[in-house]
């Protein structure tokens, strides 16, 4: 197959068609080419460290390379901004440190915090009663996504929800809690 002469003059539409039709890594090459400094700027603004930024760049062009949809991308540009800013939310989530069982022991443990704890588990507790009012795809997606940090893609894969269905779940579900937590306090809103 011939080379690409001028990839300038083509269009985001026509590099990407061009490569799914060919597989010539090139175009493909070319198109990522043309969004480095984009997705360079979105991982800055989520990450604050240009390494890590850089390597989100790299992770993003990786799994571009090895999970670009079959189907058509009509706003390549678009496309290519959100799965950048996923990554970095993920990366975000990810690095959340966690406390361990010793810390939540020491807190519970330590007599000045005992109402602090009290509340805490009060509050734990009226939140489970309230997951279980919840739907089952709504719970589902609720402790996938807040609670076991999965991502997205990892909850379409284990539940094998679609994208819109993932993301209706858990902002319906989300809505939901709160109106039951609300109901449950007695406040309105």
């Amino acid at each position: 197959m011939a080379r690409i002469i001028n990839h300038t003059i083509l269009s985001d539409e026509e590099l990407l068609h061009t490569y799914q039709v060919s597989a010539d890594g090139e175009y493909l090459g070319h198109l990522l080419q043309r969004y480095t400094t984009l997705l360079l700027g979105v991982g800055l603004k989520y990450l604050k460290d240009r390494s890590l930024a850089e390597d989100a760049v790299q992770q993003v062009f990786l799994k571009v390379i090895t999970h670009l949809p079959q189907e058509d991308i009509l706003n390549f540009k678009g496309w290519l901004y959100i799965l950048m800013r996923n990554h970095c939310l993920q990366q975000l989530r990810d690095r959340t440190p966690m406390a361990d069982d010793a810390a939540l022991a020491w807190v519970a443990a330590n007599e000045t915090d005992k109402e602090e704890a009290e509340w805490i588990d009060h509050t734990l507790e009226q939140m489970n009663e309230a997951l279980e009012l919840l739907n089952e795809e709504q719970k589902k997606t609720i402790v996938l996504f807040y609670l076991k940090k999965h991502s997205y893609e990892q909850i379409i894969a284990q539940t094998g929800f679609t994208f819109m269905q993932v993301k209706s779940f858990i902002q319906n579900g989300k809505r939901n809690l709160k109106t039951i937590l609300l109901k449950k306090t007695g406040k309105s809103r």
